[in-house]
């Protein structure tokens, strides 16, 4: 079966990007609540632009080594699974997930398979913000098979840990 895998990642603002524009855009995020009802066009507009220009900042090893380790990651699941892998972000890079999901589909591709770090239950964007993005883009590509692979077992998780901590022992 020929799979796309999308790593869905959380992302941050780069360390050299203006700091009182980091801090307006939380207190938009905040404000909007990402629902934009009943907030002035002017806001939204000042949010997207924001958002806009924190996502495209050029990122280095320096500045993001975040968005480096996602970009080092995808290479090596590729390696290991022989699947193309593309990084989608759930905010302040670029692509976004919902992105990532679009252009995974443009390949040659029996299903896209997405995937997400965050491994446990609870986390909003992996309980929320990523279904969320899946179903827009099932929404528009009715035919095409997305995958969730999301939640982890919580045995998996603790296996991987014990595997880890055992380098420190």
């Amino acid at each position: 079966m020929n799979r796309v895998i999308v790593l869905a990642m959380h992302g941050v603002p780069p360390t050299d990007f203006p700091q009182n524009e980091v801090a307006e855009l939380f207190r938009l995020d905040a404000q909007l609540g990402h629902r934009c009802q009943g907030v002035s066009e002017a806001l939204k507009n000042r949010y997207r632009e924001l958002d806009e220009k924190v996502c495209s900042w050029p990122r280095t090893e320096e500045n993001d080594p975040y968005y480096m380790w996602s970009k080092r990651l995808a290479a090596s699941l590729k390696k290991a699974t022989g699947s193309s892998v593309l990084v989608g972000f759930n905010e302040f890079c670029a692509p976004s997930l919902e992105q990532a999901i679009g252009e995974a589909l443009t390949y040659n591709t029996d299903e896209v398979v997405v995937v997400s770090t965050m491994m446990t239950r609870g986390g909003e964007h992996s309980e929320k913000d990523i279904p969320l993005a899946i179903q827009r883009i099932r929404n528009r590509y009715p035919k095409s098979k997305i995958v969730y692979a999301w939640p982890f077992e919580v045995d998996e998780v603790a296996r991987f840990f014990a595997d880890h901590l055992a380098h420190f022992q």
